[in-house]
């Protein structure tokens, strides 16, 4: 029995020692040489542009500078004679906003007994009554008197606006300057609705502004009196005076 199990171990040896040179072997290939990569050529510069053609420049050469001049001119210059028809356009429009034209005069609304009417209420009717003596006195030369007629008509009536006004023009005329201005303010209150009056306490107010030497506001009632009334006389007369008092005198002749 165990030269049996010797025998097999000895067969089952040799049968391991003889299985790899048994074993099929790899079939040869020869090497196979890697095929030419196809060398692509090189694409063609492209062409160069062509030149442009140059002008001949003229044979003469005594070209006069006075006909280049003569074919080219400057734009500058249009442009130099716009802007002063411009500028000139402006100036006219600004010489017309700074005159505009003055208004028609007025019709005459110094008559205090016009203004007496059948509705008219009994004392306001001889307010106006005694205003218009003491305007009249006033005119003739006289002042002081028409100054105590004035005076009663506001105590007869304190509304009558044309009494105060006449009350102002005595105290100018008496060289009281400033009770004028005061009794101005209270005529202007009450008839500023009525240009005709209005331009006589303006031009009445550049009087008094002018004996006081301020003759810019002397100058500024009296041009508002004829923007009111172009034919306010008083207005008129004050700038003219104005005009001759700051005109220089005449030298002497010698």
């Amino acid at each position: 029995m165990e030269i049996k199990t010797r025998v097999i171990i000895l067969t089952a040896a040799m049968a391991s020692s003889t299985l790899p040179g048994c074993a099929p072997q790899p079939s040869y290939r020869a090497p196979t040489r890697p095929e030419p990569i196809a060398k692509t050529a090189p694409a063609p510069p492209a062409p160069a542009p062509p030149e442009p053609v140059k002008q001949g420049l003229p044979q003469d050469s005594n070209i006069r500078e006075q006909d280049i001049r003569s074919k080219t001119p400057p734009p500058a210059a249009a442009k130099s004679s716009k802007e002063p028809t411009r500028q000139a356009s402006v100036s006219e429009a600004r010489s017309g906003e700074a005159t505009p034209a003055l208004p028609p005069p007025l019709a005459d609304d110094s008559s205090l007994l016009a203004k007496i009417t059948p509705s008219t209420p009994p004392q306001r009717a001889a307010s106006l009554r005694l205003t218009e003596e003491g305007r009249k006195i006033l005119d003739a030369g006289d002042p002081g008197k028409a100054l105590g007629r004035l005076e009663k008509t506001i105590v007869i009536d304190s509304t009558n606006p044309y009494a105060y006004f006449y009350l102002a023009k005595a105290q100018y005329r008496m060289g009281r300057y400033r009770e004028s201005l005061n009794f101005l303010d209270i005529a202007e209150s009450r008839l500023g609705p009525e240009p005709f009056w209005q331009a006589e306490i303006l031009a009445l107010r550049g009087d008094n502004y002018r004996a006081q030497g301020q003759l810019q506001r002397a100058e500024a009632s009296y041009n508002q009196a004829i923007r009111i009334n172009s034919g306010n006389r008083t207005a008129a007369d004050g700038l003219t005076r104005m005009q001759g008092e700051a005109s220089p005198a005449p030298l002497p002749s010698k």
